[in-house]
């Protein structure tokens, strides 16, 4: 099975014949690709497993055969092993997810046992998947709903926007399922999702070597069931703790405050609409008011030099390493800020949660390229394309088929589908280089990705491709990432690497100066701040908000 569109392959097959991506088993313990099939690591000798395929849509009406329990199957055995231990109250800050079908009872009155299940069923499993997506654990299934946990067993620094994401799958996926069943006669369903975040202390109970049950215990996930029960159909309700955390990456309505079975004081509530137009941190934070920029003037003129030599023709490649949140995103923003003026900038990213997804950071650059919006429909949205890539050079009209395919727009002409798929993916990359190599011939372009620990393997074949053909063009392209992800651009003439370290001390007291001013009563405060974030200046901003928002 294909890793990245899970299509499934022949038995030998090297290449997948959907998307073209290259077969093969990525050892969970030490990273070694292994040829298709194999069974255990070449190099360490690990057991190799791949994640369970995802509910198609079209299977959804089709009710499965085994028991709809809660597993960890969707996990690797290493993290299995790892988080299965028996722990004796181990706190950790989690969000609860539940969800249900709402008015099921009535909803299966009258029917045959098998005809509920037939019924009941799919709409579970789709649940169960929007949670497996997005790395989290179903801990329960309640009979027409699940109970999940994001954050746990898995540790994610995101997993607020994880379960919220989870949510909207499930309601996406169950609006599907509701038109078909209408098609069928059936009565539709509608599921109902309440989500809390809080701090739980989890236990491990281990069942046997690769299952264990982990069990919350604590008044956050409590409150999660009370948000499900006041949902309606079709609705998402959250906490104000989850609305705080995730505002901006989510479009919310505010439902005021409500008096809930077993909490004292009222509690405000929160309808998830849809996906914010916020994706990053720094998006977040620009919103409430940046901070002073303090220091990497040395890096920043080190970008600002290969900008000078990609505007020759001399296309250059600046990669910034470093630790989260020492401000790598930040130095990109300063950068654009001051030095982007005649310059085309294309930013894209890459999310821990979609790695799976192929090409997603280069369907977002597209999308901005081609200001497409969420609501444009499929003729709009061929029309910018069209109009955009021939008022560019019309010697780009052969592209068009490629860019459609990326963006998943209809194309009845097309016969990409019979091509052989590794020679549509090279054909593909050869069309976004030439889109993007004949747009810096108008202007110079700075083209941003960041986040590369998360990317995508074909994103990631993509850069290399165009790392290697952009050497005479007005292109510069800046990519950050962390200090666990590899490349192979340390040997290229046109590659530079900058190693961002924390804030020195003069640095940080200039940071804390800008934040909490000079007054001696603040020393205390600011000498803490130094001790406990070691010169991290996300850490430093956040310690200092957390501190206000406690004692004042």
């Amino acid at each position: 099975m294909c890793s990245q569109c899970q299509r499934e392959n022949p038995q030998g097959a090297k290449f997948c014949n959907a998307c073209g991506a290259k077969l093969e088993e990525a050892c969970p313990q030490c990273g070694y690709a292994n040829p298709p099939g194999s069974q255990f690591c070449n190099e360490c000798g690990s057991p190799l497993t791949t994640q369970p395929q995802p509910v198609a849509s079209a299977q959804l009406s089709v009710a499965s055969s085994q028991p709809l329990t809660p597993s960890t199957q969707h996990l690797t055995p290493s993290t299995q092993r790892a988080d299965a231990r028996p722990v004796d109250g181990e706190r950790k800050t989690i969000t609860a997810l539940f969800a249900d079908i709402k008015g099921s009872m009535n909803l299966i009155e009258g029917l045959d046992p098998e005809e509920a299940r037939h019924l009941i069923d799919p709409a579970l499993q789709l649940m169960i998947e929007a949670v497996h997506h997005y790395d989290g654990y179903v801990a329960q299934s309640t009979g027409d709903g699940i109970f999940a946990l994001f954050g746990a067993p898995i540790a994610h620094e995101d997993h607020p926007q994880r379960a919220l994401y989870a949510a909207l799958r499930m309601q996406e996926e169950s609006r599907r399922y509701a038109e078909r069943l209408r098609r069928e006669g059936k009565p539709p369903i509608e599921i109902r999702v309440g989500v809390n975040t809080g701090e739980v202390v989890v236990r491990s109970i281990q069942k046997d070597e690769r299952h264990a049950d982990y069990v919350p215990i604590g008044h956050s996930t409590s409150l999660a069931a009370r948000l499900e029960s006041l949902a309606t159909g079709g609705a998402i309700v959250v906490s104000e703790q989850t609305y705080k955390l995730t505002e901006g990456y989510f479009q919310f309505a505010e439902l005021g405050p409500a008096q809930i079975k077993g909490v004292s004081a009222p509690v405000s509530l929160y309808q998830v609409l849809s996906v914010g137009p916020l994706r990053t941190r720094l998006q977040i934070a620009a919103g409430r008011g940046l901070v002073r920029f303090v220091g990497r003037q040395r890096e920043l003129e080190a970008i600002e030099h290969a900008l000078e030599l990609a505007k020759t023709g001399q296309g250059q490649i600046v990669g910034v390493r470093g630790e989260p949140g020492v401000g790598k995103s930040r130095l990109f923003y300063e950068f654009k800020q001051r030095f982007q003026r005649g310059c085309l900038v294309l930013e894209t990213f890459s999310v821990s949660h979609d790695k799976a997804s192929p090409y997603l950071p280069l369907l977002e650059l597209l999308k901005t390229y081609f200001q497409i919006q969420p609501h444009d429909d499929e003729r709009a949205r061929r029309e910018k394309v069209i109009g955009k890539v021939l008022g560019l050079d019309r010697t780009l009209e052969d592209t068009l088929p490629y860019l459609f395919t990326l963006l998943n727009i209809e194309d009845p002409a097309s016969s990409l589908q019979q091509m052989d798929p590794q020679i549509r993916r090279r054909r593909t990359f050869e069309a976004l280089k030439r889109l993007l190599v004949r747009e810096s011939q108008n202007q110079p372009v700075i083209l941003i990705c960041e986040d590369l620990h998360w990317l995508d393997s074909e994103s990631q074949a993509f850069l290399v491709f165009l790392s290697e053909s952009m050497g005479t063009a007005p292109l510069l392209l800046l990519v950050n990432y962390r200090p666990e992800y590899q490349h192979s651009w340390q040997s290229k003439s046109d590659y530079t690497q900058l190693l961002l370290a924390p804030l020195g001390p003069a640095e940080v007291e200039e940071l804390l100066r800008t934040l909490v001013g000079d007054e001696p009563e603040m020393q205390p405060i600011k000498q803490l701040i130094v001790e406990k974030t070691a010169g991290n200046p996300f850490f430093t901003e956040e310690l200092l908000h957390a501190l206000i928002e406690h004692f004042v």
